[in-house]
């Protein structure tokens, strides 16, 4: 943070200065008592098994300052600021800290794609401005103040994810980061658990529109059937972007050479061969939103294309060792993600065996056995040869191969520590493998192993 005092935190907050001086200067904040400054405001969370309020007074060994809803006196040199709720008042300060900056700021949301996305958009855009975006994964309402803390006043334009588990919380970031352009990659089923319905989903994706300025813009993803259905729900100007005929920013004339992606980007009179870095038709959708964005910023063409030909991105990496190829994307999973992740391994240019290591998708309600088994009919309809698993629901996706392929491979391990030990037996010269689950199923460890 720049040029914040205990008296601008008292303001941003509401809260009453307990003790301190409010012309004690932070330049961060923090929730890790362990991770702290000698100019940092801890802010103690009340989570679900800790409150961090107990850390309160280790933590003002270093730090200059705290929040806190539990004390109503203190005694100290060190600032102690009273608020009803710790959470709120870091979100509230976010949101003032953010006022004082005077920079455009493009907020992604969507079921899956929203890391990639942002990631690409930032990338081009970094071909012309100091782009100031998301830290690591946090996009969430404890995520996004922490990342604006290192808003400075250099930034020139700003990408933002915006992340969601319940109800409500797309316009809560909204009100904190208020974006000037909305982007929405897509609807799934990611947090059904919480949402119930893929309608409701949706809504909450759209209600990124909620804090847009009157002159503000959404992109949206011309393929995905439910913004289709509710598009009646959206108030703003948007434009669409995907493979749709009517889609205004399209691409056409898809090929893989390489490691790279190729096709042809349509926009009115334009017309451009482009060069992908990342393979998959689902990262050619989030180009299109990048170079849209990139154009709405003027962003010339040639640095758009050569930013789109050096993108990796943090997701989906792709390696060769021992004679194979490993794509790693473990980190997350989804219906949609799965399918996508599938059909790039299909697709490889490879002579050996094609391995899914799958494991299972989370938060996924009460129909989970039904998605997982959807995956796995799709899986049968590709060039895969092998597939392993681990997890509880993932014998879905073994049963609905053996229904329609017998001819696949399939094992299901009791660990990863099991599979791993299969596949370092097993893996030969020429395979290819997929690895991919939710987080939570920890398949980073048969990545890491290989």
């Amino acid at each position: 943070m720049e040029n914040i005092t205990v008296q601008d935190i008292l303001t941003a907050t509401g809260g009453t200065l307990l003790c301190g001086n409010p012309k004690t200067i932070i330049d961060g904040i923090s929730t890790n008592s362990k991770e702290l400054g000698a100019n940092t405001l801890f802010v103690p969370l009340l989570g679900e098994k800790v409150d961090a309020h107990k850390f309160i007074k280790n933590a003002m060994e270093t730090a200059a300052a705290t929040l806190t809803s539990e004390h109503n006196c203190a005694n100290s040199d060190k600032a102690y600021i009273k608020v009803p709720n710790t959470l709120k008042a870091m979100q509230n300060l976010a949101t003032y800290y953010r006022n004082r900056m005077n920079l455009p700021i493009i907020g992604v949301t969507g079921s899956v794609g929203k890391t990639t996305t942002r990631e690409m958009i930032a990338h081009v855009l970094k071909g012309k401005y100091q782009v100031f975006e998301t830290r690591g994964n946090q996009n969430s309402q404890v995520g996004v103040p922490l990342t604006l803390d290192y808003l400075t006043s250099k930034d020139e334009v700003g990408v933002l994810e915006m992340g969601m588990s319940e109800p409500g919380q797309i316009t809560t970031l909204g009100e904190i980061i208020r974006p000037n352009i909305g982007v929405v990659t897509n609807v799934g089923v990611s947090h059904i658990e919480m949402m119930g319905t893929r309608d409701a989903i949706c809504k909450e994706k759209l209600d990124i529109q909620n804090n847009l300025p009157k002159d503000g813009l959404l992109f949206l993803n011309g393929d995905n059937d439910m913004i289709r259905k509710h598009l009646d729900y959206v108030k703003m100007p948007y434009e669409f972007y995907g493979f749709s005929e009517d889609c205004n920013y399209r691409a056409e004339n898809l090929s893989v050479e390489n490691a790279s992606t190729h096709f042809t980007f349509t926009y009115k009179d334009i017309k451009e061969s482009m060069t992908l870095g990342v393979l998959g038709e689902h990262n050619v959708s989030n180009a299109l939103v990048a170079i849209a964005i990139g154009l709405h910023f003027d962003v010339p063409m040639e640095i758009i294309k050569k930013q789109l030909s050096t993108f990796s991105g943090q997701r989906q990496n792709i390696f060769h060792k021992n004679g194979y190829t490993v794509v790693d994307d473990a980190y997350n999973a989804s219906p949609d993600s799965m399918k996508a992740s599938l059909k790039i391994l299909s697709e490889l240019n490879n002579s050996g065996h094609k391995i899914a290591v799958l494991s299972d998708m989370l938060e996924l309600g009460p129909d989970s056995p039904l998605y997982h088994r959807e995956v796995g009919e799709f899986l049968a309809t590709t060039k895969i040869t092998d597939l392993l698993t681990t997890g509880v629901l993932s014998n879905e996706y073994i049963q609905a191969v053996k229904k329609l392929k017998p001819s696949i491979l399939t094992k299901h391990f009791d660990s990863n520590k099991e599979l791993i030990s299969y596949l370092k037996e097993n893996l030969k010269e020429n395979d290819a493998l997929l690895i991919k689950g939710s987080n939570g199923m920890n398949l980073k460890e048969v990545s890491q192993a290989l």
